[in-house]
C-alpha cells in the first residue's frame, strides 16, 4: 500500500484536490437547487472548463515560461485561451439555466447570471484554481529538487568516506608487510601464522568494511588479529592488554574507526629497546554508547616526521567521525611526557543497537 501511494502520489494529490473542490461546488449549488440532474450537469461543466484551462497552464504555458522566462509571451499564450474558455462557459451556463431561472422566485439569480459580477467572480475563481494547480507543480518540483540535492550530498559524503577509508588500507598494508618481511628475513616460525591472520584481516577489509556499518564483534576480532601480529613482531616482550566489557552482540559501528588509534599506539609508543613500553586498549558498551580508550607509553624517536604523519591520520579519523557520527561523538587526547591516551565516546543510534535495545527505546 505504501509503495502504491509513493508511486502515484502526484496523481493522488491532484485527485484529492479536485474531489475537495467539487464537493464544495456541489454544496454551494445544492443550497439553491435541489435537482440532482442540474447539479450534476453544472458540476461536470465546472470540472471540464476549469480542469482544461488549469492543465493547459500546468503542462504547456507554465513549463514554457519557466524555460524561456518570457512574461509577455506567457501572458498571450495563457490569457487569450483563458478569456475564450471563461466566455464560453458563461454563455453555456446562461443557456442551460435560462429556462429554470426565468421563474419568478429565481429572478434575482437571473439578474446575477447576466451581470458583470458573475463574469468577474467566475474568472477570479477559475484563475485561483489555475494558480493553485500551478503551485502544486512548483511544490512537487521543489520537493524533487530537494530530494535530488540530498541524494547528491549523500553520494558526495559516501565518496568522501570511501576515500578516507581507502587511505587506511595502504597504511595498514605497508606496516604489516614490513612486519612480515622482518619475520621472513629472520626465518621466524611464526611467519605462517602471520600470513593466516593477515588473510583474515584482508578479508574483513575487502568485504565486511565496505558496508556502512559492521558488527562491533567483527571490529573487535579485527583488532585482536592486529594485536596478535604486533605481539609476534615484538616477541611478546611488551605488555599489551585488550579489555572488552559489556556485550557487543548486535551493536553496529562504522568500520575501521578504532584501528587508526591502535596503529598509532604501536607505531609511536612501542619499542623492543624500550623496557617501559606498554599498550592498553579498552572497549566498554553501556546504555546505548560505546567507550573506546587506547593508552600507550611514549618512546623518543629520531624521526621527526612521525608526529606529522600521526596528525594526518588523526585528521582523517576526525573527518570520518564527523560524517558518520555528527554530534554523537566525543574525542579527547591526553598527553604528557610518559604516555599518550585517546578516549573516544560514541553515542549509538537506534538502528546501531541490538533489537532488544531498540524495542526498549521505542517503548
Amino acid at each position: 500500500m505504501q509503495t502504491f501511494v509513493n508511486r502515484n502520489r502526484v496523481i493522488l494529490l491532484h485527485l484529492s484536490f479536485w474531489s475537495v473542490y467539487l464537493s464544495f461546488f456541489v454544496y454551494q449549488i445544492s443550497r439553491w437547487d435541489t435537482s440532482w440532474d442540474r447539479i450534476v450537469t453544472m458540476a461536470a461543466l465546472n470540472l471540464a472548463f476549469t480542469s482544461v484551462i488549469a492543465y493547459y497552464n500546468y503542462f504547456f504555458t507554465l513549463p514554457r515560461f519557466l524555460q524561456s522566462k518570457n512574461l509577455a509571451r506567457y501572458a498571450v499564450e495563457f490569457l487569450v485561451p483563458f478569456a475564450l474558455l471563461v466566455a464560453a462557459r458563461v454563455q453555456l451556463e446562461r443557456f442551460l439555466l435560462e429556462g429554470h431561472v426565468n421563474r419568478e422566485e429565481f429572478k434575482h439569480l437571473y439578474r446575477y447570471l447576466h451581470s458583470a459580477r458573475f463574469v468577474i467572480q467566475m474568472s477570479a475563481v477559475t484563475l485561483f484554481i489555475v494558480i493553485f494547480v500551478g503551485m502544486i507543480r512548483f511544490a512537487l518540483e521543489w520537493f524533487e529538487f530537494e530530494s535530488r540535492k540530498k541524494a547528491v550530498e549523500n553520494e558526495k559524503l559516501t565518496a568522501e568516506l570511501n576515500f578516507l577509508k581507502a587511505q587506511i588500507n595502504p597504511h595498514f598494508l605497508f606496516n604489516t608487510l614490513n612486519n612480515l618481511y622482518y619475520l621472513a628475513y629472520t626465518q621466524s616460525p611464526n611467519t605462517t601464522e602471520v600470513i593466516s591472520k593477515l588473510s583474515q584481516m584482508m578479508r574483513y577489509m575487502i568485504y565486511d568494511s565496505n558496508h556502512p556499518k559492521v558488527p562491533l564483534g567483527k571490529e573487535i576480532e579485527y583488532m585482536e588479529n592486529y594485536i596478535s601480529l604486533e605481539r609476534l613482531r615484538l616477541n611478546d616482550q611488551v605488555p599489551i592488554t585488550l579489555t572488552v566489557t559489556g556485550s557487543p552482540d548486535g551493536v553496529q559501528i562504522t568500520p575501521l574507526i578504532f584501528i587508526t588509534f591502535l596503529e598509532n599506539a604501536f607505531k609511536h609508543g612501542v619499542s623492543n629497546s624500550h623496557p617501559g613500553s606498554w599498550v592498553e586498549i579498552s572497549i566498554h558498551i553501556r546504555d546505548g554508547a560505546c567507550f573506546y580508550r587506547v593508552g600507550n607509553s611514549k618512546v623518543a624517536r629520531a624521526d621527526k616526521t612521525t608526529g606529522e604523519k600521526s596528525g594526518i591520520g588523526l585528521q582523517n579519523v576526525r573527518r570520518r567521525l564527523d560524517l558518520s557520527y555528527p554530534g554523537r561523538y566525543r574525542l579527547e587526547v591526553e598527553e604528557n611526557e610518559q604516555q599518550y591516551c585517546v578516549q573516544l565516546d560514541l553515542t549509538l543510534s537506534d538502528h546501531e543497537l541490538p533489537h532488544r535495545r531498540r524495542r526498549a527505546v521505542s517503548a
